[in-house]
């Protein structure tokens, strides 16, 4: 039963996409109908279908699951052990010093390898 109701529910997604298209169409040609409008107006009106367009795209079945993907999603960001400020602070200096040393090491082997050809051409 639960299948068929699925089912049922499916096929009026393409419906549903159509109807958010043409909410987006609308406030894409709306804009630019309304040029001639004060820009707040014409903001809260792409605004507004938007949010319908929105609204109508999460009532799908694409739109649910990402809907519970962005409750799973939270769920695990809670569930992350955060560093610390010392751990933040001692692991990028680690960073820092070895990208020097690194920089450093890089520079005296392009002034030697400068020197030696200096040496070679004249």
């Amino acid at each position: 039963m639960k299948q068929n109701a699925e089912v049922q529910e499916s096929r009026h997604d393409g419906l549903k996409w159509a109807v958010v298209l043409i909410l987006v169409a609308l406030a894409v040609v709306g804009n630019s109908y309304f040029a001639d409008q004060a820009l707040l107006y014409r903001v809260l009106g792409v605004v507004a279908l938007g949010l319908g367009a929105a609204a109508v795209a999460l009532t799908t079945a694409k739109g649910r699951s990402l809907l519970e993907l962005a409750r799973s999603s939270r769920k695990e960001i809670q569930r992350v052990v955060w560093p610390t400020r010392q751990e933040t602070v001692q692991t990028t200096a680690i960073v820092l010093v070895a990208v020097l040393v690194v920089g450093l090491m890089l520079w005296l082997i392009d002034t030697l390898l400068g020197w030696i050809m200096s040496g070679i051409i004249g």
